[in-house]
This record gives structure tokens, sequence and C-alpha cells, in this order.
């Protein structure tokens, strides 16, 4: 990796041989016109601490570290034999009658997945219709980020500070529950340092009966409280008297100059990072029930082993539902590049941590809640090797995964590639292979035309379809995968259906690598 050069803050070398120790060009030289991350912090400064802040809004980002452990170092060992979870019967053991419906958090799903708190990022916002109702189309939970209130220009506040109407709080709740079944997936709003003193939790809970309160602290990308950019000096000051940070200070007049004058285009607002007590937060999540919140989550980022110690200790005192753990790597609005690829501790070492955690507070009779693992997951084969590896004998022990700049990508995706097909744009390989009508090009239109007939494409936005049919591709895949084991139920998949292919896959995992798989059954089937 080159240090001084990323695709995410828009910086590149001149050469090809960095030096290895410093990032940089061995030679640097004066007549240069390219910009490394150097060059561009001698203009821009603090800004090159961000993915690309000109893409703000219309990207995600994620780390490009190789952490030198990955969900492809274990392998899937598929069965020949029988079939568990259905007759041992050809004509009924097929892919499509495999089980992957799930609890989490004592909320039924479809499919092992929750988009987490997407909250007031603009790429949240502006993808919001297709990732609530494509949440809710598809039968699961869906998480209200962060900061939306305090966001909202045109939210209301009383004269002790705390908030009495959200439009934008109150149109993201409406947008997931104008399509959902009622049974399937959820709602919920997170909640953070800002959130809490202005009562978020209250208004959605008794005004917009919102079912799920999540508390936060930190997540994978960055452990230093949500950041936004703002392009309007009035709303940087709205801001501001809202008690969140803001970087420059929008009151001073130096700074409203040089905003007027455009030597900058944007603020930074950063919200405060909780301190979390043990003691403390048992006493919140007990205050959020008598509340009335049905459920209680709690979203955590990925910090050291002892730490993780303490997060899962509160979880199983509080005696959450659900607890979210967030490996290093991704990040969905502006997380710091340099925090995004250096800190935290990524996915697969983060699970191996948590299970361990497990298997003491299990030893000690304590209680587990159920627990979802995220960071960088995009696909079936990661998902299945998430859940098969916490099933030590008792059932999976992670209960699914979540995921955000996947469906964020799908969605997207869809909203321009429909655009295009309405300009008339399309690639002609697109075009060619696909048509240009979206009605024809979202393979799961058939199913979704019996279900919502002329809502399609209206009421129901083409973005829904695009996440919708990502997810579906999720759950035929999963489908598959677990059918290969010959098994026909997501809790049946266990640890002897992963082996390691690396030997560091081994030593974190404790999962055996290929050649150590089950010796002795080896050789006492050949005993005949």
């Amino acid at each position: 990796m080159k240090e001084n050069a990323r695709s995410t803050t828009g910086t590149s070398l001149r050469v090809r041989d960095a030096s290895p120790s410093s990032g940089m060009c061995p030679i640097c030289i004066r007549e240069c016109k390219v910009l490394c991350e150097i060059g561009k912090s001698a203009f821009r400064g603090r800004e090159v601490l961000y993915p690309e802040p000109e893409r703000y809004g219309e990207s995600t980002a994620a780390s490009n570290k190789d952490y030198g452990l990955h969900w492809r170092d274990l392998q899937i060992m598929v069965e020949v034999r029988g079939a568990q979870g259905i007759a041992e019967d050809p004509d009924k053991a097929l892919f499509p009658n495999v089980d992957i419906t799930q609890t989490l958090g004592g909320i039924k799903v479809k499919i092992p997945v929750i988009i987490p708190g997407l909250g007031s990022t603009d790429v949240a916002r502006r993808n919001w219709l297709g990732l609530s109702m494509g949440a809710a189309i598809s039968g699961v939970i869906d998480v209200i980020g962060e900061n939306v209130c305090g966001m909202d220009e045109d939210a209301k506040f009383d004269s002790k500070g705390m908030v009495v109407d959200s439009p934008q709080l109150r149109f993201r709740v409406d947008q997931y529950r104008t399509f959902w079944d009622g049974e399937f997936g959820d709602i919920g709003v997170q909640t953070n340092v800002e959130d809490q003193r202005c009562g978020v939790a209250l208004y959605a809970i008794k005004k917009l009966g919102v079912n799920i309160i999540e508390r936060k602290w930190g997540q994978g990308a960055k452990n230093i409280g949500g950041e936004v950019r703002i392009h309007s000096l009035e709303k940087a000051l709205m801001l501001k008297k809202r008690g969140y940070v803001v970087i420059p200070d929008p009151e001073d007049p130096a700074v409203q100059e040089a905003f007027r004058k455009k030597v900058f285009d944007n603020f930074e607002r950063h919200s405060r990072v909780g301190m979390p007590e043990f003691k403390g937060f048992i006493e919140d999540i007990k205050w959020l029930r008598n509340e009335g919140a049905k459920k209680v989550f709690l979203k955590t980022g990925s910090p050291n082993p002892y730490a993780i110690a303490f997060i899962m200790k509160c979880a199983s005192a509080a005696r959450v539902d659900l607890l979210t753990l967030d490996g290093a790597g991704g990040g969905t609005g502006m997380s710091p590049v340099p925090m995004m690829q250096e800190c935290s501790t990524p996915t697969l070492y983060l699970e191996s941590i948590v299970l361990d955690a497990v298997r003491i507070l299990k030893k000690r009779g304590k209680y587990i809640p159920d627990i979802v693992i995220a960071g960088g997951f995009t696909n079936e084969t990661q998902i299945f090797k998430a859940i098969a590896m916490s099933n030590c004998g008792e059932g999976p022990v992670v209960k699914g995964v979540a995921m955000a700049r996947a469906p964020i990508t799908a969605a997207m995706k869809a909203d321009y590639f429909t655009k295009l097909a309405e300009a008339e744009d399309l690639p002609h390989s697109f075009r060619d292979r696909y048509s240009e009508d979206p009605a024809k090009f979202f393979i799961t239109m058939t199913e979704l035309k019996s279900r919502f007939g002329k809502a399609i494409g209206k009421d129901l936005p083409w973005t829904a379809i695009g996440v919708y049919t990502y997810f579906d591709r999720i759950k035929v895949g999963l489908q598959q995968l677990i059918a290969g084991c010959k098994k026909f139920r997501l809790d049946l998949i266990n640890r002897e259906d992963l082996a390691s292919l690396t030997p560091l896959a081994r030593d974190v995992t404790k999962i055996p690598m290929i050649q150590e798989y089950d010796n002795k059954s080896f050789e006492n089937i050949l005993d005949f």
C-alpha cells in the first residue's frame, strides 16, 4: 500500500517504485505536477484526511489496507451424504427449500442481515427511500443513524432543548413503514451523545411509535464521533447553536469572510464520543425499557481486545437484545482515511475475540445477546462463514451481519442506471443485454409486480427495487451454500463446515486447516 497516494484521497505518485518506509517518491522533484498526499496537504491541509470531499454525499469509502487475514482464508467444506433439517429425499433436499429466516434481537427477518445506523450523512439521506423501502420489502431491519434530528433544519425543540418534532426523522420512519408487512424486519433509531441530550429516543418512542432504540459507541471506521460536511454558513451556525462541534468556527468573522470568498466551501460538523461506564449503561438500558422501548440494541466499533471484553460485559449485564460489533475498515460518509486504514480490530480478528468472550461468559452462566458482526460484508460466502464460525455446537452466536456500503451501492447504482435509461444514455453493452427499460432490467420484476403492482417505479422507487434485488441474490446464494453442506436451516451450519487455508487463519480462528480436518474420522470411514 502507498501511504502517500490513495484513491480515497484522490492522490497519486509521479513514479511507481515508492519508498517502502515513507511512501514518497524515491526522488521528489520541485517541478512535479502530480499531487501526492504531502503535496495536496500543502494546499488543502485537513481536507486530505478525508475521502475526497468533492465526492461527499455521492460516495462511500473504505480502507484498502491488507490486514493479513480475510474471509477468503476460510474455505467452506461441502458434504456429499445425507441431509439435516429436511427429509433425506432428492426431491425435497433442494436448495430453494433451505430456510434462512432468522431472529435478530427478537425480531424475525427473512435474511440474516441488518442495515446499520445510516444517519445524517448526505449519502444516507439521498438514498434513504431506496434503502428503507428496499429493506422493508426484503424483510430486514433498518436502523436510522445518529444526528438526524440535530441536523434537521425544520426540527422543533422545547425550552429545555428536547426535540418535539423532526420532519426528517418522521419521514425516515414513515418511508420504511410504507411497504412494511409488519411481520419481518422493523425500523430502529440510533442515538449518540447529542441525540441523548436532546431526547431523540423519547421522541422516537412516544411520538413515532418506534420499537427499537440503539445506543452507539463508535464504529469500525472511526471512534471519534460522527462527522459530516456542511456547505451552508447558515446551517453551520445553526448546528453550533444546537451544541455540535463545527470546524472551523462559523461564528468567527474571519472564517465567514474566507467562506464567502470561497477559500473553502464546507464546514465539518463533529459529534462527541460517549464515555461508557458499566453501572450507568445498565441504568440507561433499564430506563429505555421503562420508557417504552420494546427492543434495545447496542452498536460499537472494534477497539482493542480489553475494550471488547468490556463491551461484552456491558451488553450481557444490561441484557441488550442485540449487539452489533463493527470491524475495522469501512465507512459510509466521512471517516478519516488514516483512521479507517490504521485503527481498530479487523473483522475476522474481531469475531474471534468476541467468540472468546462468549465462551467465558457462557461458562459463567451469563446472558449472551444476539450478536451481529459488521465490517466489509458484501456477499453470501462471507455471511455464511461469519455465522458458521460462531456455532460451536449449541447454535450460532453470531445471528447475522450488518451491511451498509453494499446496499447503498445497490441503491446508487439502481438510481444512476434508471436515470441513464430516462436520458437514453445507457452503456451499449448494458442496453443490448438487459434492455433499456427498467421494468425489464431488474430480474425480480415479475415477483415484485405481483406483490406491488402499479406502485413499482412510482411509490416504490427503482432504488428500492435495486436494494431488494441485491438482497435476493444474497438470499439465493446463502441457500445454495447451505444446501451444499447438506443442511437446510441456517442454524445448522457450524465450524465443521469450515477449514482454514492459512496457518494464520487457523491460529486466529482455531479452525483446522484442510489437511488437519478430522483425521480420526477419515481413518475410521476407511475401516470396512
